[in-house]
C-alpha cells in the first residue's frame, strides 16, 4: 500500500480528532441539496464535515487496499486493519509494559515507546463512521463499523492505554435534575400513597 496518498491525524484529542487526508482537493464535490450554488460544505456542523472527511479517507483506503475492496465487502476485520494502519499517525505515546514510566501519566522524560492513536479518536472516529456508513444507504445490520469485533478492539485499546498511561476513561455520568419539590397542590393522600 502507498502510504502517501493516506490520512495525517492532525489530533489524538478525542473532542478535536480528525483526520485530514494528504491530497488537498477534497473529496465530495457534489452537493446532495437540489438548488442553489456553491458554498454547501460551509452551512455543515464541523462534525458533519468531519464525518464526511472521514468517510472519503476510508473510501480511499479501500480503494487502495490490495486487493481493492468494494464498501459491500467491507466486514469488521478490514475496519480493525484500517484502525491499526492509522496507528502510525498517532500522537499519543502508549508506554510498553517494559517502560519505567508505564502507568504514570506525565512522565518526567522522554523514552522510546510507541506513539498511537489515542482510544478516544478511535472512538470518535468509529461512531463518525458509523453514522456516515448508514446515511450513505448501508443497512444498520451489516454495517462493519458496529461489529462486534470493533467494539471489543476499542475497549481494548481503551482498557491497555488506560493502564499504560495512567489516565483513568470513566464514562461520563449523566446529571440527573434536581428533584421537584413537592406543592401543597395535591391531596395529602397521593403524597402518602393512602387511598
Amino acid at each position: 500500500m502507498d502510504s502517501s496518498s493516506f490520512p495525517d491525524v492532525e489530533s489524538s484529542n478525542s473532542e478535536n480528532s480528525s483526520i485530514k487526508t494528504s491530497g488537498g482537493g477534497g473529496g465530495a464535490s457534489s452537493s446532495s441539496g437540489g438548488g442553489g450554488g456553491g458554498g454547501g460544505a460551509s452551512t455543515l456542523s464541523r462534525y458533519e464535515n468531519q464525518k464526511r472527511r472521514d468517510w472519503n479517507t476510508f473510501g480511499q483506503y479501500l480503494k487502495n487496499h490490495r486487493p481493492p475492496l468494494s464498501l459491500n465487502l467491507c466486514s469488521g476485520a478490514h475496519v480493525l486493519e484500517f484502525l491499526r494502519y492509522l496507528d502510525q499517525f498517532g500522537k499519543t505515546k502508549v508506554h510498553t509494559q517494559v517502560c519505567p514510566f508505564y502507568g504514570h501519566p506525565n512522565p518526567p522524560a522522554p523514552c522510546p515507546c510507541p506513539l498511537r492513536q489515542a482510544w478516544g479518536s478511535l472512538d470518535s472516529l468509529i461512531g463518525r463512521l458509523r453514522a456516515a456508513y448508514e446515511e450513505n444507504g448501508g443497512k444498520p445490520e451489516t454495517n462493519p463499523f458496529g461489529a462486534r469485533a470493533v467494539r471489543l478492539y476499542l475497549r481494548e485499546v481503551r482498557n491497555l492505554q488506560s493502564k499504560a498511561r495512567g489516565v483513568n476513561y470513566e464514562k461520563k455520568k449523566r446529571k440527573r435534575p434536581p428533584p421537584q419539590p413537592v406543592t401543597g397542590d395535591a391531596p395529602p393522600s397521593a403524597l402518602t400513597g393512602e387511598s
